[in-house]
């Protein structure tokens, strides 16, 4: 199985130690098509880009382009969920700048009000230890994320379950039904093989990531391409593996 783009890296913008241009070198190197730069949202506490940092960057990326015409280079973010009814963390007209919208839901993000922190955060972390809160934070922060698919145009939900717990069923239902694609993170190994064929059971597409946080690691696919072949998945069901990846990347996602 051949990955064609890497849609989910980072740079110095937010927690990486390359730059933009690093990353695009990589990915030729690594013979990639496309390179995505997809910074977080704003709302990431420490380490989240500011709105003029996305400015430099659309800035950069456009000049870049003109660099290297042997690559598409992509602009897009990783946005975060900053309430549980679902709202991010970038304005809509950004989000309608960029080529594509990633959402994440992280718990160390700065919220829109002391309840969703309370919610997103606290009670994230109390129900590693208490067993009763479980249920509730599940069921809480699938809602979080259906909301956001609800709410806004998002192309891929950036390792779903992996810093927090969901119902993995209910978000491939909703994003399949949106068109939104869901990520296996090869940088953190996930999503799990069961998660995948729960995923799949459902229609949903998948994109495979490799969330570099350094030029080395871009395009580094093989710990997701192997939990996506576990799970029962082919070229057909991985858009980044299929040669038509611009069409259906953005086709697939249903205008609001």
């Amino acid at each position: 199985m051949r990955i064609l783009a890497d849609f989910h890296t980072h740079t110095r913008y937010s927690h990486g130690c390359g730059s933009i241009e690093d990353n695009v070198k990589a990915a030729i190197k690594k013979g990639l098509k496309a390179i995505g730069i997809s910074e977080h949202g704003p709302a990431n506490i420490g380490i989240g880009p500011t709105l003029d940092d996305f400015k430099k960057m659309k800035k950069e990326i456009e000049d870049l382009r003109g660099k290297y015409t042997n690559i598409k280079i992509l602009f897009g973010c990783e946005a975060n969920v900053i309430s549980v009814d679902g709202k991010l963390d970038l304005p809509e007209k950004l989000l309608n700048e960029l080529d594509y919208v990633m959402v994440g839901l992280h718990p160390m993000v700065w919220c829109r009000s002391l309840k969703d922190f309370c919610h997103i955060f606290f009670e994230n972390f109390a129900a590693k230890r208490i067993i009763k809160l479980k249920s509730k934070v599940i069921e809480q922060n699938t809602r979080a994320l259906i909301n956001v698919l609800k709410n806004y145009r998002v192309h891929i939900i950036t390792h779903p379950g992996l810093h927090v717990p969901i119902d993995t069923a209910a978000l491939a239902d909703a994003a399949a039904s949106c068109g939104t694609a869901m990520e296996i993170n090869a940088g953190h190994g996930y999503m799990t093989q069961g998660y995948v064929r729960i995923a799949k059971s459902y229609g949903v597409k998948f994109v495979i990531g490799s969330d570099a946080h350094s030029p080395e690691k871009v395009g580094e696919m093989e710990r997701g391409i192997e939990i996506a072949i576990k799970g029962g998945l082919t070229e057909e069901d991985i858009i980044n593996a299929n040669a038509n990846w611009e069409e259906i990347l953005w086709r697939k996602t249903r205008d609001l």
